[in-house]
């Protein structure tokens, strides 16, 4: 039996407009799954800046030699509790900081601004300087840090750079200063840092960088902060 010319249009297979469709699908597919990973990355990114980690650039040398400017350092956010990011409520608890933390807090008279020192005093301390030697509750504080640029103290220098106090840190607040004790601008000219101001512990040093003479500093690279 023959077919007609007829019968052979009728049973020809018909075009592929599934077939055509199918790269659209795939394309979708695909820029779909990149969305979502980069959704996913962004939120841990969040995440991990808000709660864990965060890093910060040592602009100024209020604490030398500790640390230099252009050193980038990382600091510990999970330290003294987790906050939630924006809203800045505790969700955990972690424990107080400490005679000898170097942390990063928000400045007290310029909310915009971050600024990094070494606790001194914590609550209930008496703290007091007497010819640039710093006392704790009547102690000649350990003090192995402290760096001056100016060998003899004034007697009344910045306003109580040299000679201060004594002052009782109040609760909740933290009394701190610069470890280059003669350049730094700290707790004797601004008072106290609120506890809840205080954004995390400095632990290392992951890049050092002075482009006006050595560039890299190499040897400053992974350089444990304390």
């Amino acid at each position: 039996m023959s077919l007609s010319q007829e019968d052979l249009t009728s049973v020809s297979p018909a075009r592929p407009e599934v077939v055509a469709t199918a790269p659209a699908r795939r394309s979708w597919s695909a820029l779909r799954e990149y969305v979502e990973a980069l959704a996913i990355a962004l939120i841990l990114a969040f995440a991990i800046r808000g709660v864990v980690v965060q890093a910060f650039k040592i602009p100024s040398g209020s604490m030398l030699p500790t640390l230099e400017i252009g050193d980038h350092i990382l600091v510990n956010k999970f330290v003294y509790g987790v906050r939630l990011p924006i809203w800045n409520v505790p969700i955990l608890p972690g424990r107080a900081p400490r005679r000898g933390d170097i942390v990063v807090f928000v400045y007290p008279v310029d909310p915009s601004k971050d600024f990094i020192k070494r606790v001194v005093g914590v609550p209930g301390d008496v703290v007091q300087l007497r010819r640039k030697v710093v006392y704790v509750n009547g102690k000649k504080a350990d003090d192995p840090h402290a760096f001056y640029v100016d060998a003899s103290a004034a007697p009344h220098a910045g306003g109580g750079r040299d000679n201060y106090g004594p002052v009782t840190v109040p609760e909740g607040s933290l009394f701190v200063m610069g470890d280059n004790r003669d350049r730094s601008y700290d707790s004797r000219f601004w008072g106290f840092v609120d506890v809840a101001a205080v954004r995390g512990k400095a632990f290392l040093v992951y890049w050092s960088w002075d482009g006006e003479d050595r560039w890299v500093r190499w040897e400053r690279l992974g350089k444990l902060i304390d």
